[in-house]
């Protein structure tokens, strides 16, 4: 089951999050809640991603156009390691001498 927060749980959770800088988020695309009937509701995988612009803005000084670069670079890598993964598992379904020949067709220059 998926916990749920509300802006003003958020804002409490995340302790350096204001609610000008969660809208703002919100607003700029860098985290996408889900709307509900009483306004946005977070998972916590929003939460932690509100954790890291908190970090990006404040530690690093990242400005917005910066922290929208940085969002995007790690997105990207998160999408490719999930591709990675799904092409493991398909990898390791295949007979052992495909693979042993996928392998080595990998190693090659």
């Amino acid at each position: 089951m998926t916990e749920l927060f509300s802006e003003d749980e958020v804002v409490t959770t995340v302790t350096r999050l204001t609610r000008r800088q969660l809208v703002t988020f919100i607003e700029d695309g860098a985290v996408k809640p889900q709307k509900a009937t009483g306004g946005y509701v977070f998972g916590r995988i929003d939460i932690a991603r509100l954790e890291l612009l908190c970090d990006l803005t404040e530690d690093l000084e990242l400005d917005k156009e910066a922290l929208g670069v940085v969002v995007s670079l790690i997105d990207q890598l998160h999408a490719a390691r999930q591709e990675i993964a799904v092409l493991v598992r398909a990898i390791d379904l295949l007979p052992p001498e495909t693979q042993a020949t996928l392998m080595s067709d990998l190693k090659r220059p």
